[in-house]
């Protein structure tokens, strides 16, 4: 079994303290990632629901020499230590109230605080005007809470706190709370707070590294600066005016009523809501960003700025690391960026699943908008940056994105252009896909097919023909590639299917060699139209539905075979069993149904009255799965999380063999993969099943295991930098990829040479790969040093050589 799909921006990743690792909440586990490859090296698994933070133990414990400790929070009520360079869970303390986000402020190694924000769940969260936010702190080392509220909100909201640990702040609604917290002699009855107001709702907040200076971003696009914040009730006695402060103290430009700030100034480039607002470490920036995927650098005394535009997402997270110039920004749209800030470029990128997105439906809208490579693993899906990303489900990596639509992506931008339709072929070596332009007030509407090969590499995808409007001005319903040979169908709404062939190899022998896709044949039925198309398994029969019959069709001289069927409601999906001796289809609408038939007597078998999302079979034999839909209710009980089912079928038999609850099915797929033994924790035995389930939910998130049997083997996640261990053989890392090296034994003797011969070059790949993947530098040095000598003959060895005799 193996899952994936998690988000990697649900909240802010951290930087370890030597730089060197990223540490990443992804669902119910934290993510380690190399920062210099951007590769997976481990995870911390102890959580049972989305993890919401993480801390590095603060600078000054003595553990900071191992530079792996940190604190994790989570929404089942917890709080975890570790030590990430193991990876180990150290301790766990129960909170027992969701908590959203966390701070922790420590005075001496043997006393931990945090600041965390929680929910009180005793409260109704239906009811508009509930505080059910709450800013709490908790003494870590005594499992029990410190005081009482600090504060209450609508919502638990995120905090944050300064590079000092001395301020804290979080945003509510049209103001922001700022905490001072004593760092030196921690009282709780010392904490002191004040609040901030201004006159739309702010989105997001942060603290200057060294003066007091706030900054605030609202859903407008403008920033807001406060100087000198607190001058009142934080100041302690004797303390100078600021530098901000005017000789009349009356004076406070830009600051409302009676705050407590000596200035306020606003700027304003952003044409949207701010989310993203950071100072650089010495202070002299600040960097903010938004929806239009730009990072702006504000010169903090002139107001000047530099840009590093073109990100190509929405921007949510800055995080500094412990090296000044790099930095890692987290992209609405599941992407890492690690930057160099000295020259302003993006120098290494962690991809996630891209997550879904809203954009106009068009022609109904039935595909789900995933298409799979059965025999690699892979799941094609469209982006919102008008590509396709190909993604490895095995993995939990993405493998490569291919631009399908020649737009400049902006968020801002209004959406033009949609993606409808998007299949691979049985070996992934062609993809299709079809883009729909959307008419600007009903004139200027196009449908464009085309056609992909793929390259050498996996996932590398090139454009090979173009089709505008293959079916006149009708849109296409379906798209599907034949078993065996470089051949496809597209049916269409307007009331005919087309039949496309390859031309690569037609002009084999011409000067001028061509490659592409032309069509062979046109079909329809009564003009009816054409809502579903698949090929059989062995490529001799092609099922085209139109509305509510199947049409069964010779593919290569495209003439009517037969009819069958009559369903209540138009077919939306078909699929032949791996055996070819079934068929099934799926109707949805007022009366829904899940049919099959018996392709050898033409005839329906059985059906159920399922509302289907996705059907998928096994390559061989007569198994299928089908994602259907449950109602809203079963016997009066609301179903919360599970709104799915995943029956597994005989096509011979009515009666499901195996049945799976799932969670956010609606816009989910299913598929069946070839099974990769080398991938498996447990050990590989007759009867494991040749393939595997994937089912992926409609936030992206998936599972693949074995839908044959009860038990669960848990299929090893192994990313291109992470250690790789090999249980039967003992070995890790260099020694899993490349096989163990050569013993070197000074003291025993050295075979017969005859004359000096070179040695080999293994240096050249032994020291390829990452550090903490490679052999122990005692096994590679005694290697690498052996490889650049080279023995010579003794004058024994020479005078016998001349002589003829053996040396």
């Amino acid at each position: 079994m193996a899952t994936g799909g998690r988000k990697l921006v649900s909240s802010p990743p951290v930087f370890s303290e030597d730089g060197g690792k990223l540490l990443v909440c992804t669902g119910n586990t934290v993510s380690v990632y190399s920062a210099s490859t951007g590769m997976l090296v481990t995870e911390l698994e102890g959580h049972t629901a989305l993890v919401t933070s993480v801390v590095m133990v603060p600078m000054g414990h003595p553990a900071m020499r191992f530079s792996s400790f940190c604190w994790t929070s989570s929404l089942d009520g917890t709080i975890c230590y570790w030590d990430f360079s193991l990876p180990e869970l150290i301790r766990r303390v129960e909170v027992r109230l969701p908590i959203y986000c966390m701070m922790i402020l420590q005075e001496k190694p043997s006393d931990h605080c945090a600041f965390i924000s929680v929910e009180d769940i005793s409260k109704p969260n239906n009811h508009k005007k509930a505080l059910c936010g709450q800013i709490k702190m908790y003494n870590l080392s005594k499992s029990k809470f410190v005081g009482g509220l600090l504060a209450e909100t609508r919502k638990p909201e995120v905090m944050t706190v300064s590079k000092s640990g001395e301020y804290i702040g979080i945003k509510n609604k049209r103001k922001l709370h700022i905490w001072k917290v004593p760092v030196k002699d921690f009282s709780y009855n010392e904490i002191k707070k004040i609040k901030l107001h201004h006159t739309k709702s702010l989105s997001t907040l942060a603290f200057h590294p060294s003066e007091r200076l706030v900054a605030g971003g609202d859903v407008t696009g403008r920033i807001l600066l406060w100087k000198g914040f607190g001058r009142r009730k934080f100041s302690d006695t004797g303390h100078k005016f600021s530098k901000y402060m005017s000789e009349d103290d009356e004076e406070r430009p830009g600051v409302r009523g009676d705050d407590d700030a000596e200035l306020s100034s606003t700027w304003h480039w952003h044409p949207a809501e701010v989310k993203l607002l950071s100072f650089s470490s010495d202070g002299a920036y600040l960097y903010s960003g938004g929806k239009e995927g730009v990072l702006v650098l504000w010169q903090i005394d002139t107001g000047k700025k530099k840009f590093l535009p073109r990100i190509g997402s929405p921007l949510l997270y800055f995080t500094h690391s412990p090296d000044p110039t790099l930095a890692c920004i987290s992209c609405a749209d599941n992407q890492l960026q690690i930057v160099n800030m000295s020259s302003m470029k993006i120098v290494k990128s962690i991809s996630g699943i891209k997550l879904p997105f809203s954009f106009p439906r068009v022609y109904g809208e039935l595909f789900t908008g995933f298409a799979f490579d059965h025999a690699a693993g892979f799941v094609a899906l469209r982006t919102e940056a008008f590509c396709v990303q190909l993604f490895s489900l095995f993995y939990d990596a993405e493998i490569s994105q291919v631009q399908v639509c020649e737009r400049n992506y902006q968020p801002v931008d209004d959406i033009t252009v949609v993606l409808s339709l998007l299949t691979l072929s049985l070996d992934g070596s062609n993809m299709g896909t079809v883009e729909v332009k959307l008419p600007e007030e009903g004139i200027g509407g196009l449908v464009c097919l085309k056609f992909w090969t793929r390259g050498s590499r996996a996932g590398d995808y090139s454009l090979s023909t173009v089709v505008y409007e293959p079916h006149s001005d009708a849109g296409i319903s379906a798209l599907a590639f034949h078993p065996h040979k470089s051949m496809a169908v597209s049916s269409s709404f307007g009331g005919d299917f087309k039949i496309w062939v390859s031309k690569s190899g037609e002009q084999k022998y011409q000067k001028f060699q061509k490659s592409g896709w032309r069509c062979q044949s046109v079909g329809s039925y009564r003009k009816r139209p054409m809502t579903a198309a698949a090929f059989s398994a062995d490529g001799t029969v092609l099922a085209v539905a139109a509305e509510s019959v199947v049409t069964l069709w010779d593919p290569d001289t495209n003439v009517l075979v037969t009819v069958i069927g009559e369903t209540f409601m138009p077919i939306v999906n078909l699929v032949f069993t791996g055996d070819s001796n079934y068929l099934v289809t799926a109707s949805r609408g007022l009366k829904p149904q899940l049919a099959v038939w018996d392709m050898k007597r033409l005839s329906l078998c059985w059906s159920y009255k399922l509302y289907t999302e996705a059907v998928a079979c096994s390559e061989n034999g007569t198994h299928f799965a089908v994602l259907a839909l449950l109602p809203t209710s079963i016997n009066g009980s609301t179903l919360q999380d599970q709104d799915g089912l995943i029956l597994l079928f005989d096509a011979g038999l009515p009666n499901p063999a195996a049945t799976w609850l799932v969670r956010k099915a609606k816009g989910g797929g299913l598929a069946f993969l070839d099974c990769d033994p080398t991938l498996d924790d447990g050990k590989v035995t007759e009867g494991t099943a040749s393939q595997l389930l994937a089912f992926i939910n409609n936030e992206h998130e998936y599972i693949v295991f074995d839908p044959f049997t009860n038990k669960a083997h848990r299929i090893r996640k192994v990313g291109q930098d992470s250690r790789v261990y090999d249980e039967k053989a003992g070995s890790y890392g260099y020694t899993t990829v490349y096989g163990e090296l050569p013993r070197f034994n000074p003291r025993e003797e050295a075979a017969p040479m005859i004359s000096s011969i070179p040695s080999d070059r293994p240096w050249e790949t032994i020291f390829t790969g990452p550090s903490h993947a490679l052999a122990p530098l005692t096994k590679l040095c005694s290697t690498f040093l052996a490889s650049l000598l080279e023995r010579r003959p003794n004058k024994n060895e020479l005078a016998a050589l001349n002589s003829g005799g053996d040396l």
